[in-house]
């Protein structure tokens, strides 16, 4: 057999693998051209007939180095390595990397307004290809991009969910001295859309203790629905404490945690988020 037919075949055959529920999935890699002039990549999972369209933050540096649709960054991070779960629940999911001039994010270009313009381009990208509801999803060091972004968008954004949560700031970042509390410092009584927090109880990382999840919910005070998930076990952490193979990265719960995610989003689809 010709080896494009071959190639054919196995993409045939991977589509088929990956699908769920009855949603196929496939891959690509896209870099868009910002308002600020800048190229901002993200990995798109398709799949048919799509609910909902849901952008996924990284943590750490922020960096996949996407290489088509490769990740050579932050492949064990919870939701890179976890985005295929929620493409079979019926999702569509962009999952985004640095931008050209920034190829390390830190919380002070995840709170910026270019930040904002990137993710912006990313939303309405995502809107011309599926008229759906878009959703904010952030883990760890991610949480202060989607909420940086949930505050921002507004209107165009339908709900948001962390992981995880930034709720205490290290010396060594570089952002002001304002945001000792993390993305709790940030103007989440602007927030309207539902928000959803999620923590493990045993995340020893310094800077999202679960300990604050329920004051962390408490600053929403605008949005029309929070709730907060803490969860137990999974398997033995294999990196540090703060590293995403580890209770702090829902190591061997994964599926739960996606599912309880997936399932406060599509809970929380109304006619208002339908239009947004």
């Amino acid at each position: 057999m010709p080896w494009k037919q071959v190639l054919a075949v196995l993409a045939t055959l991977l589509a088929f693998w990956q699908s769920g529920n009855g949603f196929a999935q496939t891959e690509e890699g896209i870099v868009l051209q910002t308002p600020r002039g800048v190229r901002q990549p993200f990995l798109l999972i398709r799949v048919d007939s799509p609910k909902v369209a849901v952008i996924l933050f990284t943590g750490g540096n922020g960096a996949l180095n996407l290489d088509g649709t490769v990740i050579r960054s932050s492949t064990n991070n919870f939701l890179v390595r976890s985005r295929a779960a929620f493409a079979r629940r019926g999702l569509m999911v962009a999952v985004i990397d640095a931008p050209s001039d920034n190829r390390k994010i830190g919380a002070d270009f995840r709170i910026s307004a270019d930040h904002d313009s990137d993710i912006g381009a990313v939303v309405d990208r995502l809107r011309s290809i599926a008229n759906v509801p878009v959703w904010l999803v952030g883990t760890s060091m991610g949480t202060f991009s989607a909420a940086n972004e949930a505050i921002r968008l507004q209107d165009r954004i339908a709900g948001l969910a962390l992981a995880s949560p930034v709720t205490r700031s290290s010396k060594r970042w570089s952002v002001p001295g304002s945001y000792p509390d993390g993305v709790a410092n940030l103007r989440l009584d602007e927030v309207t859309v539902p928000v959803l927090i999620a923590a493990h109880r045993d995340d020893k990382c310094r800077v999202t203790p679960p300990s604050k999840a329920k004051k962390l919910a408490a600053a929403f005070t605008a949005s029309r629905n929070v709730a907060v998930k803490l969860f137990n076990g999974g398997d033995p952490q294999t990196s540090r404490s703060c590293g995403a193979l580890s209770a702090h990265g829902y190591i061997g719960i994964e599926g739960k945690v996606v599912d309880a995610i997936t399932d406060f989003i599509l809970d929380n689809i109304d006619d208002r988020s339908k239009n947004r």
